[in-house]
C-alpha cells in the first residue's frame, strides 16, 4: 500500500506587525478598476491608499497590454460607459494617442468603415443581420494610459504604494479591520474603514473566506511589432495598428496557441505558463517574418510582462447576475456594459454585485464581481471594470460620509451621485 503524503508545517514565532497607517479606503490592485475606484473614492472626499504588486496602473490595460477598450456602447449607437472610462480617453486624446470612430459614424453599417476600424482591432464578433456595424470602442497606447492615470490620482490626491503586495485581510466581526501588506520595508498592516478588492483574482474576498467560482482559462502574452509595412495589416486579421503609427499589436500571440487552461491562482501554473508564452511570442515573430509579406523586417518591440488572464475567481456574492440577466432593469443599478462581440446585448449591474455576502465594508470591484461564467465575458472587459470601479469607489466614500456599512448605503444616493459625475446609469 502507497504511504500517504502529508503537508509538513513549521511553527513562525509571533509576530507584532506595525500599523503604518489608517486610511478611510483601502483600493487593493492598481488595474483600471481599481484606478476609478481610487480617483472616485479620493473626488468624493475620502482617505485613500492605492496598492498596486507592479510598478504602475493599468493592469492588463497597461502591463498586459490589452489596448483595446472593448466597447463604450450597446451595439446600437449609444453610449453605454462613460464617467472615469471616458475621462481617460478624453484625456489621452489631448495627447493624440487613441483612435475611435466619432459619434456620427457610431452604428453606421459601411463595409469600408468596418475595415477600416477593423484594422484596428475595433470589430469582433459576428454581425448583425444587416452585416457589421461601427462601434465606439478605442484603440489607446499603453504608456499614455499610465500617464493619464497617473496625472488623475495625483490630482485626486491618492496616495500610491507600488511593489506592494496585500497578504491578507484581518477580520472582526463581520468587517475588515486591517489589511496585512508586503513590500520592501517588510509586513506592515493598514488599518481602514473600507476596502475595495480591484485585485482581478478576488484576493482579498478569498482570504477573508467568501464564497466563489474559479475558472481555469487559456494564458495568452500579447506583444506589439516595430517596422511592419502598414499594408500588411489587413481587416478583421490576428494583428492591428495602434497609435503613434509603426506598430502593430499581435494579441493572443497571434496563431499561436496554448495547448493547456491554467488556474491564474497557482503560482507553479503561471510561472510556467509565462516561460511558454514567452517562447510562443518570439517562435510567432520568426513566423510572422517569414511568412507574411510586410513584415520582413519587424522586430518585437514591446511584450508584455503580465499574462492576458481575464478570468480566475469570481465572487459569489449577494446577487449573482446570470445570462437571464440580459437586458434586465435593476432598482439597485451601478453600472452597465454593452458586449465586445455582440450587438443589442446590454447588462445592467447591481450594486449587489459589488457586495459579499459577509463583510459589511469590503466592496468589489473589475473582472471578479458577482457574476457567472457568461456574463463575466461582457464585464471582464476594461470599461465595465472601469465602471464597477467608479461605483465601488464613490460608493465607499459616500458611506463613510453617512457612517452607514456599504450594505446599508443609500443606493438612490449612490446612483445620483454617479450620474452627477457622468456615469451612465439608464
Amino acid at each position: 500500500m502507497a504511504a500517504t503524503h502529508e503537508q509538513a508545517f513549521i511553527d513562525l514565532p509571533q509576530s507584532r506587525v506595525p500599523v503604518t497607517s489608517t486610511v478611510d479606503v483601502l483600493v487593493v490592485g492598481g488595474g483600471s478598476a481599481g484606478l476609478a475606484a481610487a480617483v472616485a473614492a479620493a473626488r468624493n472626499g475620502a482617505q485613500v491608499l492605492l496598492i498596486e504588486r507592479f510598478s504602475y496602473i493599468g493592469g492588463l490595460a497597461t502591463g498586459g497590454l490589452i489596448i483595446l477598450l472593448l466597447t463604450l456602447d450597446d451595439g446600437a449607437g449609444h453610449q453605454a460607459v462613460g464617467g472615469l472610462c471616458q475621462e481617460i480617453v478624453d484625456r489621452m486624446e489631448r495627447r493624440k494617442a487613441v483612435h475611435y470612430p466619432p459619434r456620427e459614424q457610431w452604428n453606421v453599417p459601411d463595409s469600408k468603415l468596418v475595415e477600416h476600424y477593423s484594422q484596428w482591432g475595433l470589430v469582433w464578433g459576428s454581425p448583425a443581420p444587416e452585416g457589421h456595424r461601427i462601434r465606439y470602442s478605442v484603440a489607446f497606447d499603453a504608456h499614455e494610459f499610465v500617464y493619464a492615470a497617473d496625472q488623475m490620482l495625483k490630482a485626486a490626491g491618492v496616495r500610491v504604494l507600488y511593489q506592494t503586495w496585500a497578504c491578507e485581510p484581518v477580520v472582526k466581526n463581520g468587517s475588515i479591520e486591517a489589511i496585512v501588506i508586503q513590500n520592501k520595508a517588510g509586513r506592515q498592516a493598514i488599518a481602514v474603514k473600507v476596502v475595495i478588492d480591484a485585485t482581478g483574482d478576488g484576493d482579498i474576498f478569498a482570504g477573508a473566506g467568501e464564497s466563489f467560482e474559479l475558472e481555469r482559462v487559456h494564458p495568452w502574452l500579447w506583444f506589439e511589432m516595430s517596422n511592419v509595412e502598414a499594408a500588411a495589416v489587413p481587416g478583421r486579421g490576428l494583428y492591428f495598428h495602434t497609435p503613434g503609427g509603426g506598430r502593430v499589436l499581435v494579441p493572443w500571440g497571434g496563431e499561436a496557441r496554448v495547448n493547456r487552461k491554467i488556474d491564474a491562482t497557482d503560482p507553479d501554473e503561471v510561472s510556467a505558463a509565462l516561460t511558454d508564452c514567452r517562447d510562443m511570442v518570439i517562435n510567432e515573430a520568426g513566423r510572422l517574418r517569414s511568412t507574411v509579406p510586410g513584415f520582413e523586417n519587424a522586430t518585437v518591440s514591446l511584450m508584455a510582462d503580465q499574462l492576458g488572464i481575464t478570468e480566475s475567481r469570481r465572487l459569489q456574492g449577494d446577487y449573482v447576475m446570470t445570462r437571464d440577466d440580459l437586458d434586465r432593469q435593476f432598482d439597485d443599478v451601478i453600472a452597465r456594459t454593452g458586449h465586445w462581440t455582440k450587438y443589442l446585448c446590454v447588462y445592467n449591474i447591481p450594486y449587489r454585485s459589488l457586495l459579499p455576502r459577509g463583510l459589511d465594508n469590503l466592496l468589489v470591484a473589475g473582472r471578479c464581481i458577482s457574476v457567472d461564467h457568461r456574463v463575466h465575458h461582457a464585464t471582464k472587459e476594461i470599461p465595465p471594470c472601469m465602471a464597477t470601479g467608479e461605483a465601488a469607489g464613490t460608493a465607499a466614500a459616500l458611506a463613510i460620509k453617512s457612517g452607514l456599512n456599504a450594505k446599508k448605503l443609500d443606493v438612490a444616493a449612490l446612483q445620483e451621485q454617479l450620474r452627477a459625475q457622468g456615469a451612465i446609469l439608464d
